[in-house]
């Protein structure tokens, strides 16, 4: 891929590329929604993700293109003109990376060519935009000698994902594309951001991911509307509790306490939030002592709160992990990422990738009216420079 990539650069820019590197996507093995609720996450980064290539110019501007969406063109714009556009689609990640770096104080005193490409399936819910936000970043702090860490890179990234294109959510994609490491998923508290990294070893089993096929964009969702519900359900707990997040709460307290929730929507809401909370908890104790058919069974459980508590699922995602679930060989299956589309995961024994393939697909097939995608992908390292 980076032959070409850079034969293309060349083309496009009329120089070669100073710098390249590689961020990942990622799978969030199980911890829902828990993000922005202060809760726990348990993801780790997969060896799909975006690839960049960069050069400094000798104006002021931004010239952006992916190969990804070759008709769109080359994006350009002023490094003066840092605002959102609609009509700058995908570009706008990279953008709102470049402003709040400078609005931090880092010094970018040119503008840059940046030429990128995606093995990440699109609309997947296995976090691109994450992917091209951290990017984006590394990209700059080795362009530009810029001093920054991975974590404030981690911190900008969730900024622009909040502030700059509008989605409220939590800091798991940015911190896991920015983080992970090879063959570890990572288990993060995400109110204090302390993490431990956990081997991904399931013995005979592996990870699944299957994809609806249906795109799903996070900004058009409901996404926010969770956000608020949440909110809502946090702040009729508080009259008695002393909390900040629904994270902070077990779900024996939660109980004792469900009954200042009076309206059905929102006590569902809560009720997924701290239970999924615990679920990750449990399901970090099963992996390490290679309980893996507890674990399994907690994927299922998961996936049963966000379809029947919290509501993200739809008819595409219950398709792929209720079918799963029923496959021999299979320990459990749920919907990963934020829902309303995008994949699934399902551990399933390696000698059973085929039948889980198989009957997913003719059920899928049937009842959806195409097929859904199948990837195996070893779990990789986050963000990191590339030789060119």
């Amino acid at each position: 891929m980076l032959t070409s990539m850079k034969s293309k650069f060349d083309t496009l820019f009329n120089t070669q590329p100073e710098v390249a590197a590689f961020a990942p996507g990622r799978i969030n093995l199980i911890g829902e929604h828990t993000d922005y609720n202060g809760g726990y996450v348990f993801p780790a980064a997969i060896e799909l993700g975006t690839y960049g290539l960069a050069s400094k110019r000798n104006d002021n501007k931004i010239c952006l293109y992916s190969n990804n969406f070759e008709s769109t063109g080359t994006i350009e714009f002023s490094l003066d003109e840092l605002q959102f556009d609609t009509t700058h689609s995908w570009a706008n990640y990279p953008k709102g990376m470049v402003k709040f770096l400078k609005e931090s104080g880092y010094q970018i005193d040119s503008g840059f060519n940046i030429l990128i490409e995606g093995n990440i399936p699109n609309g997947a819910s296995l976090s691109s935009s994450a992917s091209i936000e951290i990017l984006m970043g590394w990209l700059l702090k080795a362009l530009f000698n810029l001093e920054v860490e991975r974590l404030e890179l981690i911190e900008l990234g969730r900024k622009v994902e909040n502030q700059f294109i509008g989605v409220n959510s939590g800091i798991m994609d940015q911190f896991i594309v920015g983080m992970g490491r090879k063959d570890q998923a990572i288990l993060l508290d995400t109110a204090t951001l302390e993490y431990h990294y956990v081997p991904t070893e399931f013995g005979d089993y592996v990870i699944s991911i299957m994809n609806t096929n249906k795109r799903r964009e996070l900004a058009e969702s409901k996404y926010n509307e969770r956000l608020k519900e949440c909110q809502s359900a946090l702040a009729l707990l508080q009259q008695e509790l002393d909390v900040d997040a629904l994270g902070h709460i077990d779900v024996t307290t939660f109980e004792k306490h469900a009954y200042l929730i009076e309206e059905d929507v929102l006590l569902r809401r809560a009720r997924h939030a701290i239970t999924e909370n615990a679920r990750v908890k449990e399901a970090y104790a099963a992996l390490n002592r290679k309980d893996f058919i507890e674990f399994g069974r907690l994927l299922n459980a998961s996936h049963a709160s966000l379809k029947n508590d919290y509501e993200v699922t739809g008819i595409e995602l219950d398709t792929l992990a209720e079918t799963a679930q029923q496959v021999e060989g299979v320990l459990g299956a749920r919907m990963t990422g934020a829902g309303f589309a995008g994949c699934a995961i399902a551990l399933v024994h390696k000698d059973r990738i085929k039948d889980l393939e198989e009957e997913v697909t003719k059920i899928y097939k049937d009842k959806i009216g195409y097929e859904p995608s199948f990837y195996h992908v070893d779990i990789g390292d986050g963000v990191k420079y590339i030789k060119i």
